[in-house]
Protein backbone atom coordinates (compact mmCIF):
# COMPACT_ATOMS: atom_id res chain seq x y z
CA UNK A 1 0.00 0.00 0.00
CA UNK A 2 0.85 3.71 -0.82
CA UNK A 3 -0.71 6.27 0.48
CA UNK A 4 -0.16 10.26 -1.28
CA UNK A 5 -1.03 12.69 1.44
CA UNK A 6 -1.23 16.70 -0.59
CA UNK A 7 -2.47 19.62 1.06
CA UNK A 8 -2.25 23.20 0.53
CA UNK A 9 -3.20 24.19 -2.91
CA UNK A 10 -6.02 26.05 -2.71
CA UNK A 11 -6.39 29.57 -4.31
CA UNK A 12 -8.91 32.48 -2.84
CA UNK A 13 -8.90 34.15 -6.41
CA UNK A 14 -7.62 32.04 -8.99
CA UNK A 15 -9.86 29.11 -8.70
CA UNK A 16 -8.07 25.93 -7.40
CA UNK A 17 -8.89 23.52 -3.88
CA UNK A 18 -6.74 20.25 -2.87
CA UNK A 19 -9.78 18.46 -3.96
CA UNK A 20 -9.69 19.04 -7.32
CA UNK A 21 -5.70 18.56 -7.27
CA UNK A 22 -6.56 15.37 -5.56
CA UNK A 23 -8.92 14.21 -7.98
CA UNK A 24 -6.41 14.90 -10.62
CA UNK A 25 -3.95 12.81 -8.66
CA UNK A 26 -6.59 9.93 -8.86
CA UNK A 27 -6.68 10.13 -12.58
CA UNK A 28 -2.90 10.08 -12.81
CA UNK A 29 -2.50 7.41 -10.78
CA UNK A 30 -4.63 5.18 -12.62
CA UNK A 31 -3.18 6.28 -15.90
CA UNK A 32 0.06 5.53 -14.47
CA UNK A 33 -1.09 1.88 -13.44
CA UNK A 34 -1.82 1.60 -9.94
CA UNK A 35 -5.34 0.77 -8.56
CA UNK A 36 -7.19 3.50 -6.10
CA UNK A 37 -8.70 1.57 -3.42
CA UNK A 38 -10.17 5.05 -1.76
CA UNK A 39 -9.57 8.69 -2.02
CA UNK A 40 -9.71 10.41 1.60
CA UNK A 41 -10.89 14.07 2.27
CA UNK A 42 -9.78 15.20 5.85
CA UNK A 43 -11.00 18.26 7.65
CA UNK A 44 -8.47 19.16 10.08
CA UNK A 45 -8.93 21.49 12.95
CA UNK A 46 -11.23 24.77 12.00
CA UNK A 47 -9.23 26.76 14.40
CA UNK A 48 -6.20 26.76 13.05
CA UNK A 49 -4.52 30.41 11.70
CA UNK A 50 -3.46 29.15 8.46
CA UNK A 51 -5.62 27.33 7.33
CA UNK A 52 -7.41 27.01 3.92
CA UNK A 53 -11.45 27.52 3.29
CA UNK A 54 -12.46 24.40 4.36
CA UNK A 55 -9.09 23.13 6.04
CA UNK A 56 -8.94 20.32 4.18
CA UNK A 57 -6.45 17.68 3.45
CA UNK A 58 -6.57 14.81 0.96
CA UNK A 59 -4.89 11.54 0.84
CA UNK A 60 -4.90 9.02 -2.29
CA UNK A 61 -4.58 4.99 -0.84
CA UNK A 62 -3.18 3.23 -4.24
CA UNK A 63 -0.45 0.86 -5.49
CA UNK A 64 1.45 2.35 -7.16
CA UNK A 65 5.31 2.06 -6.27
CA UNK A 66 6.25 4.86 -3.77
CA UNK A 67 8.85 6.19 -6.33
CA UNK A 68 6.08 6.96 -9.18
CA UNK A 69 3.72 7.94 -6.25
CA UNK A 70 6.26 10.84 -5.35
CA UNK A 71 6.56 11.98 -8.35
CA UNK A 72 2.78 12.09 -9.21
CA UNK A 73 2.83 14.02 -5.79
CA UNK A 74 5.30 16.50 -6.54
CA UNK A 75 3.31 17.23 -9.89
CA UNK A 76 0.41 17.81 -8.09
CA UNK A 77 1.54 20.33 -6.10
CA UNK A 78 2.57 21.79 -9.10
CA UNK A 79 -1.02 22.74 -9.31
CA UNK A 80 -1.02 25.04 -6.76
CA UNK A 81 -1.14 28.83 -7.55
CA UNK A 82 2.35 30.87 -7.44
CA UNK A 83 2.16 33.97 -5.49
CA UNK A 84 -0.84 32.62 -3.22
CA UNK A 85 -0.90 32.84 0.38
CA UNK A 86 -0.86 28.73 -0.04
CA UNK A 87 1.98 27.12 0.87
CA UNK A 88 1.56 23.11 -0.54
CA UNK A 89 2.87 20.12 0.77
CA UNK A 90 3.07 16.70 -0.05
CA UNK A 91 3.65 13.34 1.86
CA UNK A 92 3.84 9.62 0.79
CA UNK A 93 3.99 6.80 2.77
CA UNK A 94 5.14 3.13 1.73
CA UNK A 95 4.14 -0.08 3.54
CA UNK A 96 1.21 -1.84 5.43
CA UNK A 97 -1.69 0.67 7.28
CA UNK A 98 -0.83 -1.78 10.05
CA UNK A 99 2.50 -0.70 10.15
CA UNK A 100 1.91 3.26 9.79
CA UNK A 101 4.25 4.16 13.29
CA UNK A 102 1.74 5.10 16.52
CA UNK A 103 3.33 8.20 16.14
CA UNK A 104 1.88 9.00 12.87
CA UNK A 105 -1.09 8.07 13.81
CA UNK A 106 -0.80 10.60 17.00
CA UNK A 107 -0.21 12.98 14.53
CA UNK A 108 -3.46 13.06 12.57
CA UNK A 109 -5.15 12.80 16.08
CA UNK A 110 -3.28 15.81 17.33
CA UNK A 111 -4.21 17.19 13.69
CA UNK A 112 -7.98 17.76 14.17
CA UNK A 113 -7.87 19.29 17.37
CA UNK A 114 -4.54 21.36 17.61
CA UNK A 115 -2.25 23.81 15.56
CA UNK A 116 1.17 22.01 14.80
CA UNK A 117 4.09 22.69 13.17
CA UNK A 118 6.10 21.48 10.02
CA UNK A 119 8.70 21.26 12.51
CA UNK A 120 6.02 18.54 14.35
CA UNK A 121 5.89 16.91 10.57
CA UNK A 122 9.05 16.67 10.24
CA UNK A 123 10.33 14.39 12.98
CA UNK A 124 7.78 12.14 11.45
CA UNK A 125 8.64 12.08 7.66
CA UNK A 126 12.39 12.05 8.33
CA UNK A 127 11.42 8.40 9.44
CA UNK A 128 11.94 5.09 7.06
CA UNK A 129 9.17 4.73 4.65
CA UNK A 130 8.13 8.34 4.65
CA UNK A 131 8.86 10.76 1.64
CA UNK A 132 7.63 14.80 2.07
CA UNK A 133 7.87 17.59 -0.43
CA UNK A 134 6.73 21.41 -0.22
CA UNK A 135 6.88 24.33 -2.31
CA UNK A 136 7.12 27.96 -1.06
CA UNK A 137 7.49 27.24 2.87
CA UNK A 138 5.53 23.99 2.07
CA UNK A 139 3.39 24.53 5.74
CA UNK A 140 0.96 21.93 3.86
CA UNK A 141 3.38 18.90 4.75
CA UNK A 142 1.30 18.69 7.99
CA UNK A 143 -2.25 18.68 6.72
CA UNK A 144 -0.57 16.14 4.27
CA UNK A 145 1.08 13.81 6.86
CA UNK A 146 -2.08 14.07 9.24
CA UNK A 147 -4.13 12.75 6.26
CA UNK A 148 -1.93 9.96 5.47
CA UNK A 149 -1.93 8.59 9.01
CA UNK A 150 -5.98 9.32 9.16
CA UNK A 151 -6.96 6.20 8.28
CA UNK A 152 -5.26 4.28 10.41
CA UNK A 153 -5.83 6.24 13.30
CA UNK A 154 -9.83 6.83 12.75
CA UNK A 155 -10.86 3.92 10.72
CA UNK A 156 -13.22 2.42 13.50
CA UNK A 157 -14.10 5.47 15.48
CA UNK A 158 -15.64 7.67 12.94
CA UNK A 159 -18.51 7.67 11.27
CA UNK A 160 -17.41 8.50 8.08
CA UNK A 161 -19.34 9.93 5.23
CA UNK A 162 -18.85 10.36 1.85
CA UNK A 163 -18.99 13.44 -1.33
CA UNK A 164 -19.34 13.68 -4.58
CA UNK A 165 -17.48 16.66 -5.96
CA UNK A 166 -18.38 17.38 -9.97
CA UNK A 167 -16.15 19.57 -11.48
CA UNK A 168 -16.11 22.28 -14.12
CA UNK A 169 -14.04 22.39 -17.04
CA UNK A 170 -10.58 24.82 -16.49
CA UNK A 171 -11.93 27.43 -19.25
CA UNK A 172 -15.23 28.21 -16.55
CA UNK A 173 -13.32 28.98 -13.54
CA UNK A 174 -14.31 31.74 -12.13
CA UNK A 175 -17.49 32.66 -14.41
CA UNK A 176 -20.97 31.95 -13.49
CA UNK A 177 -22.35 28.91 -12.59
CA UNK A 178 -24.83 27.17 -14.39
CA UNK A 179 -27.41 24.90 -12.34
CA UNK A 180 -30.48 24.01 -12.37
CA UNK A 181 -31.98 24.88 -8.52
CA UNK A 182 -35.32 22.83 -9.12
CA UNK A 183 -33.76 19.80 -10.48
CA UNK A 184 -30.82 20.68 -6.97
CA UNK A 185 -34.23 20.50 -4.62
CA UNK A 186 -35.50 17.47 -6.20
CA UNK A 187 -32.89 15.26 -6.21
CA UNK A 188 -32.13 16.60 -2.64
CA UNK A 189 -35.90 15.77 -1.31
CA UNK A 190 -35.73 12.29 -3.03
CA UNK A 191 -32.74 10.96 -0.90
CA UNK A 192 -33.44 13.03 2.61
CA UNK A 193 -31.95 12.09 5.08
CA UNK A 194 -29.62 9.62 3.57
CA UNK A 195 -27.76 12.91 1.51
CA UNK A 196 -27.83 15.82 3.85
CA UNK A 197 -27.34 19.74 3.56
CA UNK A 198 -27.70 20.00 -0.05
CA UNK A 199 -30.28 22.50 -0.21
CA UNK A 200 -31.30 25.26 2.62
CA UNK A 201 -35.00 24.55 2.06
CA UNK A 202 -36.18 27.83 4.25
CA UNK A 203 -33.27 29.93 2.86
CA UNK A 204 -34.66 28.78 -1.12
CA UNK A 205 -30.54 28.09 -1.04
CA UNK A 206 -29.07 25.24 -3.04
CA UNK A 207 -26.10 24.72 -0.48
CA UNK A 208 -24.03 22.67 -2.46
CA UNK A 209 -23.00 24.69 -4.89
CA UNK A 210 -20.32 27.08 -3.83
CA UNK A 211 -19.79 30.80 -4.91
CA UNK A 212 -15.95 30.98 -4.53
CA UNK A 213 -14.04 31.12 -8.42
CA UNK A 214 -12.60 27.47 -7.66
CA UNK A 215 -13.29 24.51 -9.83
CA UNK A 216 -15.93 22.68 -7.75
CA UNK A 217 -19.29 22.52 -9.47
CA UNK A 218 -21.42 21.07 -7.05
CA UNK A 219 -20.28 19.26 -4.03
CA UNK A 220 -23.09 16.09 -2.62
CA UNK A 221 -22.78 15.07 1.00
CA UNK A 222 -24.08 11.70 2.56
CA UNK A 223 -23.76 8.68 4.30
CA UNK A 224 -23.90 6.22 1.08
CA UNK A 225 -21.90 6.48 -1.37
CA UNK A 226 -24.25 5.08 -4.14
CA UNK A 227 -26.83 8.04 -2.81
CA UNK A 228 -24.61 11.01 -3.44
CA UNK A 229 -23.38 9.83 -6.95
CA UNK A 230 -27.09 9.41 -7.94
CA UNK A 231 -28.05 12.45 -6.55
CA UNK A 232 -25.06 14.24 -8.57
CA UNK A 233 -26.31 12.51 -11.49
CA UNK A 234 -29.99 13.90 -10.82
CA UNK A 235 -28.71 17.88 -11.04
CA UNK A 236 -29.24 19.22 -14.28
CA UNK A 237 -26.56 22.36 -15.49
CA UNK A 238 -23.38 23.01 -17.37
CA UNK A 239 -21.20 20.32 -18.35
CA UNK A 240 -19.30 18.36 -15.77
CA UNK A 241 -15.67 18.09 -16.65
CA UNK A 242 -14.52 15.28 -13.94
CA UNK A 243 -16.04 13.93 -10.71
CA UNK A 244 -14.63 12.56 -7.60
CA UNK A 245 -15.89 10.64 -4.73
CA UNK A 246 -14.16 11.11 -1.41
CA UNK A 247 -14.59 8.87 2.17
CA UNK A 248 -14.60 12.00 4.52
CA UNK A 249 -14.82 13.06 8.30
CA UNK A 250 -17.05 15.40 6.72
CA UNK A 251 -20.50 15.48 8.76
CA UNK A 252 -19.13 13.67 11.86
CA UNK A 253 -18.10 16.83 14.95
CA UNK A 254 -14.49 14.94 14.24
CA UNK A 255 -13.58 18.14 15.87
CA UNK A 256 -14.64 19.05 18.73
CA UNK A 257 -12.99 17.80 22.42
CA UNK A 258 -15.49 17.28 25.49
CA UNK A 259 -13.62 19.97 27.99
CA UNK A 260 -15.24 22.08 31.24
CA UNK A 261 -15.47 25.90 30.53
CA UNK A 262 -12.14 26.10 32.89
CA UNK A 263 -10.32 23.80 30.34
CA UNK A 264 -10.92 26.15 27.14
CA UNK A 265 -8.27 27.66 25.10
CA UNK A 266 -8.42 29.89 21.91
CA UNK A 267 -7.60 27.64 18.86
CA UNK A 268 -9.81 24.62 20.17
CA UNK A 269 -13.17 23.23 19.12
CA UNK A 270 -15.44 21.87 22.29
CA UNK A 271 -18.44 20.19 23.51
CA UNK A 272 -19.56 21.19 26.96
CA UNK A 273 -22.26 21.39 29.53
CA UNK A 274 -22.43 24.71 31.60
CA UNK A 275 -25.36 27.27 32.88
CA UNK A 276 -26.54 30.07 31.31
CA UNK A 277 -25.12 32.62 33.38
CA UNK A 278 -25.93 35.88 30.83
CA UNK A 279 -29.02 36.23 29.22
CA UNK A 280 -29.33 36.33 25.28
CA UNK A 281 -28.82 39.84 23.70
CA UNK A 282 -28.78 40.52 20.23
CA UNK A 283 -25.92 43.02 19.35
CA UNK A 284 -25.04 45.24 16.04
CA UNK A 285 -24.35 43.12 13.46
CA UNK A 286 -27.48 41.21 14.52
CA UNK A 287 -25.15 38.44 16.73
CA UNK A 288 -26.45 37.26 19.74
CA UNK A 289 -24.39 36.62 22.67
CA UNK A 290 -24.85 34.98 25.76
CA UNK A 291 -22.93 33.64 28.61
CA UNK A 292 -22.60 29.83 30.51
CA UNK A 293 -20.85 29.32 33.53
CA UNK A 294 -19.57 26.71 35.77
CA UNK A 295 -18.03 26.06 39.33
CA UNK A 296 -14.73 24.63 39.41
CA UNK A 297 -12.09 23.48 41.78
CA UNK A 298 -10.11 27.07 41.30
CA UNK A 299 -13.52 28.83 41.23
CA UNK A 300 -15.83 30.00 38.58
CA UNK A 301 -15.09 30.59 34.87
CA UNK A 302 -17.65 31.03 32.48
CA UNK A 303 -17.43 31.65 28.62
CA UNK A 304 -18.87 33.68 26.17
CA UNK A 305 -20.99 32.46 23.50
CA UNK A 306 -22.36 34.10 19.98
CA UNK A 307 -24.92 32.35 17.37
CA UNK A 308 -23.77 35.24 14.49
CA UNK A 309 -26.03 36.86 11.95
CA UNK A 310 -25.29 34.35 8.93
CA UNK A 311 -26.96 31.30 11.18
CA UNK A 312 -30.27 33.36 10.71
CA UNK A 313 -33.21 31.54 11.87
CA UNK A 314 -31.13 29.18 14.71
CA UNK A 315 -30.15 32.59 16.86
CA UNK A 316 -34.23 32.39 17.58
CA UNK A 317 -33.64 29.55 19.40
CA UNK A 318 -30.42 31.03 21.13
CA UNK A 319 -32.67 34.21 22.31
CA UNK A 320 -35.25 31.63 24.05
CA UNK A 321 -32.63 30.45 26.55
CA UNK A 322 -32.82 31.80 29.76
CA UNK A 323 -30.31 32.46 32.81
CA UNK A 324 -30.34 29.02 34.92
CA UNK A 325 -31.12 26.83 31.73
CA UNK A 326 -28.63 23.98 31.43
CA UNK A 327 -27.46 23.52 28.26
CA UNK A 328 -24.81 21.69 26.14
CA UNK A 329 -22.76 24.35 23.45
CA UNK A 330 -20.81 23.15 20.57
CA UNK A 331 -18.07 24.86 18.41
CA UNK A 332 -14.92 26.67 17.83
CA UNK A 333 -13.20 29.40 20.16
CA UNK A 334 -11.45 32.20 19.49
CA UNK A 335 -10.51 35.63 21.21
CA UNK A 336 -12.52 34.14 24.48
CA UNK A 337 -16.01 33.21 22.35
CA UNK A 338 -17.31 29.98 21.41
CA UNK A 339 -18.73 30.12 18.13
CA UNK A 340 -22.26 28.25 17.99
CA UNK A 341 -22.40 25.09 15.87
CA UNK A 342 -25.23 23.78 18.04
CA UNK A 343 -26.67 23.51 21.15
CA UNK A 344 -28.32 20.94 23.33
CA UNK A 345 -30.69 22.08 26.18
CA UNK A 346 -30.67 19.90 28.47
CA UNK A 347 -32.55 21.00 31.94
CA UNK A 348 -34.71 24.36 31.02
CA UNK A 349 -35.75 26.28 33.62
CA UNK A 350 -39.22 26.22 34.29
CA UNK A 351 -40.51 28.58 36.58
CA UNK A 352 -39.71 32.59 37.69
CA UNK A 353 -39.86 34.14 41.03
CA UNK A 354 -42.27 37.04 40.69
CA UNK A 355 -43.90 39.52 43.31
CA UNK A 356 -47.35 37.63 44.66
CA UNK A 357 -50.45 38.51 43.98
CA UNK A 358 -53.16 39.37 46.55
CA UNK A 359 -55.80 36.38 47.35
CA UNK A 360 -58.43 38.88 47.91
CA UNK A 361 -58.23 41.58 45.33
CA UNK A 362 -56.01 39.93 42.53
CA UNK A 363 -53.54 43.22 42.55
CA UNK A 364 -50.07 42.61 42.86
CA UNK A 365 -48.88 43.06 46.10
CA UNK A 366 -45.90 45.59 47.08
CA UNK A 367 -42.88 45.16 49.56
CA UNK A 368 -43.39 45.07 52.88
CA UNK A 369 -39.93 46.38 53.77
CA UNK A 370 -36.65 45.11 53.73
CA UNK A 371 -36.92 41.26 54.82
CA UNK A 372 -40.81 41.87 55.63
CA UNK A 373 -42.30 40.09 52.70
CA UNK A 374 -45.17 41.84 50.65
CA UNK A 375 -48.60 43.39 51.63
CA UNK A 376 -51.92 44.02 49.80
CA UNK A 377 -52.05 48.11 50.53
CA UNK A 378 -55.99 47.67 49.79
CA UNK A 379 -57.00 44.38 51.58
CA UNK A 380 -53.84 44.61 54.56
CA UNK A 381 -53.20 40.42 53.58
CA UNK A 382 -49.51 39.34 53.68
CA UNK A 383 -47.29 36.97 52.02
CA UNK A 384 -43.89 35.85 53.06
CA UNK A 385 -41.93 36.26 49.70
CA UNK A 386 -41.74 36.12 45.86
CA UNK A 387 -43.59 33.01 44.71
CA UNK A 388 -43.01 31.09 41.86
CA UNK A 389 -44.88 30.96 38.49
CA UNK A 390 -44.88 28.80 35.77
CA UNK A 391 -42.69 30.00 32.66
CA UNK A 392 -44.29 29.50 29.09
CA UNK A 393 -41.10 28.20 27.39
CA UNK A 394 -40.48 29.14 23.41
CA UNK A 395 -38.22 26.42 23.60
CA UNK A 396 -38.35 22.64 24.19
CA UNK A 397 -35.17 20.73 25.66
CA UNK A 398 -33.24 18.54 22.98
CA UNK A 399 -30.47 19.70 20.38
CA UNK A 400 -30.38 22.49 17.88
CA UNK A 401 -28.43 23.72 15.25
CA UNK A 402 -26.87 26.04 12.67
CA UNK A 403 -29.14 25.54 9.26
CA UNK A 404 -27.31 24.47 6.24
CA UNK A 405 -26.19 27.66 4.77
CA UNK A 406 -24.15 28.11 7.85
CA UNK A 407 -23.20 24.60 9.07
CA UNK A 408 -19.34 23.68 9.05
CA UNK A 409 -17.89 21.38 6.44
CA UNK A 410 -16.95 18.90 9.70
CA UNK A 411 -20.10 19.64 11.97
CA UNK A 412 -22.54 16.65 12.77
CA UNK A 413 -25.69 17.24 11.14
CA UNK A 414 -28.64 16.63 13.83
CA UNK A 415 -30.20 14.38 10.82
CA UNK A 416 -27.00 11.97 10.94
CA UNK A 417 -28.23 11.13 14.80
CA UNK A 418 -26.36 9.76 17.55
CA UNK A 419 -27.09 12.72 19.44
CA UNK A 420 -28.19 12.43 23.15
CA UNK A 421 -31.60 13.82 23.31
CA UNK A 422 -34.03 14.66 21.03
CA UNK A 423 -33.34 16.64 17.98
CA UNK A 424 -34.55 19.64 16.16
CA UNK A 425 -32.84 19.00 12.79
CA UNK A 426 -32.39 21.84 10.00
CA UNK A 427 -33.24 21.25 6.23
Amino acid sequence: MTVIGIDDTDSRTAGMCTTYAGARLVERVEDAGGRVERALLVRLNPAVEHKTRGNGAVAIHCTLPPDRAFELAEDALSLAVEGERTSPGGVVWSGSLTDLPAAAMNFSRAAIHEELAIADAARIFDRPGFRATGRQKGRGRIGALAAVGAWAAFEAEWDWSYECLSYRPPDRWGTDRVVDEASVFSAAAEAYPTVWDTVDRAAGEAVCVPHTPGPVLYGIRGDEPDAVCAVADAIDGEPVARRQLYVTNQGTDAHLQSAMVSEVVNGGAYRLTATVTVPPETREGGHVFFTVGEESTTGEADLRCVAFEPTKRFRDQVRALRVGDRVTVCGEVGDGTLKLEKFALREPVQAELVTPDCPECGRSMSSAGRAAGYRCRDCGTTAPGRVERPLDRAIEPGWYEVPPRARRHVARPLIRGGFDAPTHPER
